[in-house]
């Protein structure tokens, strides 16, 4: 019977101490893509998830959904991957695969079979445990080739949060033309910024963090806003095509409409910031979406045609992610570091349970 081992959370009261455990990986099926992990990114929902904050997890539990690694089998369907491929994996594993959604591209929207790759459950039972272990079977649709261009330690961290706020930026049109605003400087902010100003457009980042503000000037953004004054909003009203918002706590003196009056008429508010479970939304009216007809809504990870896109203009136009890079077996660190605001902007772990081919960059 294959094990894999992974760095799991075993007692909730201690949420960043990970004990090494054995678990056994899901039943290998003709569609399977079995992984060798090199690296894994930190990502906020692995907080969440760790601290409770989305509910109860199923114990014991290996987080990481941001995965990259090595090809090590293929099952009888399989023809895109070979072992030995670079490759990587994000927050989702399965997906029905029939439904309407699923056929249309859409299978990160999948209603009826959506599987994450951590603290969910297959049909048959199994528990899904995440990246923070030496392997990772997950269905082909969810794999993705990663171009030469990129090595695995700035692959990993794009499964999830590059791809989080890559497909609504490549989805709504971020373009040249196009004016962008991006609200946090953190590990899906970074990114954001950078995506926006590969796309082509011209990019409005607003931060509670002046201190990042040179961080972000680097990474592309063309004009930085300080949201400490309650009115920083009000020279830009009417100004964005797109806003997207990463952050994950919400400031309950701040209505939604300070951020939908920046945006031009039909302009796109999308949130991809998820707090914990108790802190929801500020409060809006009705009224707040007539004066420009502004569109509100969210976005899920991304599907197969997006993580190919976003990957193929990371590669094209030079976009890494600012990573700090810590052994796995040193988790702990990373994610105290990151419940803090303490990184720049992704901790990515490095394998070391066990070892990983030496030319591997």
């Amino acid at each position: 019977m294959v094990e894999f081992k992974g760095y799991a959370l075993t007692d909730p009261s201690e949420w960043s101490t990970l004990q090494l455990v054995s678990f056994a990986p899901k039943n290998f099926l003709e569609d399977d893509v079995e992984i060798a992990i090199t690296h894994c990114g930190i990502c906020g929902s692995d907080i969440h998830t760790l601290t409770q904050g989305w509910g109860k997890s199923r114990l014991p539990l290996v987080v990481g959904h941001e995965i990259a690694g090595i090809v090590t089998r293929v099952g009888a369907n399989v023809s895109e991957f070979k072992p030995g491929d670079r490759v990587g994996v994000g927050a989702q594993v399965a997906s029905c695969g029939k439904c309407a959604f699923c056929k249309d591209d859409n299978e990160n929207y999948c209603m009826h079979g959506t599987v994450h790759t951590y603290n969910d459950q297959y049909p048959d039972g199994v528990i899904t445990q995440g990246g923070y272990s030496t392997g990772i079977r997950a269905h082909q649709q969810f794999v993705f080739k990663i171009p030469d261009e990129i090595a695995l330690k700035d692959a990993a961290s794009m499964f999830c949060a590059g791809l989080t706020v890559f497909a609504p930026l490549y989805r709504h049109g971020a373009g040249p033309g196009k004016k962008v605003g991006v609200m946090g400087i953190g590990g899906l902010g970074h990114y954001a910024i950078m995506f926006a100003k590969a796309l082509g457009a011209e990019v409005f980042v607003f931060t509670h963090s002046p201190r990042k503000a040179d961080d972000a000037r680097k990474m592309g953004a063309d004009h930085v806003v300080d949201t400490h004054e309650n009115d920083f909003h009000k020279p830009f009203a009417g100004t964005l095509d797109i806003f997207v918002s990463t952050i994950d706590v919400f400031r309950p003196d701040r209505p939604l409409r300070m951020y939908l009056s920046m945006l031009r008429v039909h302009g796109k508010f999308v949130n991809v910031g998820l707090p914990d479970a108790d802190n929801p939304l500020p409060p809006m009216h009705a009224f707040d979406l007539q004066t420009n007809a502004a569109f509100m809504g969210g976005s899920h990870l991304g599907s197969k045609t997006d993580c190919y896109a976003m990957l193929r203009l990371a590669a094209d136009k030079g976009v890494r992610p600012w990573v700090q890079e810590l052994p796995m077996s040193e988790a702990k660190t990373a994610l105290e570091a990151v419940r803090r605001g303490d990184v720049k902007y992704r901790y990515v772990l490095k394998q070391d349970i066990v070892p990983v081919p030496s030319s591997v960059p």
